[in-house]
């Protein structure tokens, strides 16, 4: 075997190894493994499907309540034409919170 086939078989050995380890990286078998159980599949996209919407949820109740907050802040600050406007989608929304 002279030199320049020894090159050659060196750089596609190398080459090979580096598609070894970026298949490894990017998590192949186990994405082909998961693609062949449609159960397990279905399950992890349930639960997080179940998670999103709960972070979801709760955020949009962080949110709201912090929009209450800076309202309610508004409603003190008594800006003309907004004030008014303000302090009765506050009233509206206490009124809808209390039983």
């Amino acid at each position: 075997m002279d030199e320049r086939e020894r090159h050659i078989l060196e750089a596609l050995r190398d080459k090979i190894d580096e598609l070894a380890l970026n298949m490894e990286k990017m998590k192949l078998a186990e994405y082909v493994d998961l693609l062949n159980k449609p159960r397990r599949l279905l399950y992890i996209n349930f639960i997080s499907g179940l998670a999103r919407g709960l972070g979801m949820a709760v955020g949009f109740a962080i949110l709201g309540a912090i929009m209450i907050l800076v309202l309610q802040h508004l409603v003190r600050l008594n800006l003309p034409l907004i004030g008014g406007f303000i302090a009765e989608i506050v009233a509206i929304v206490q009124n809808r919170l209390t039983p």
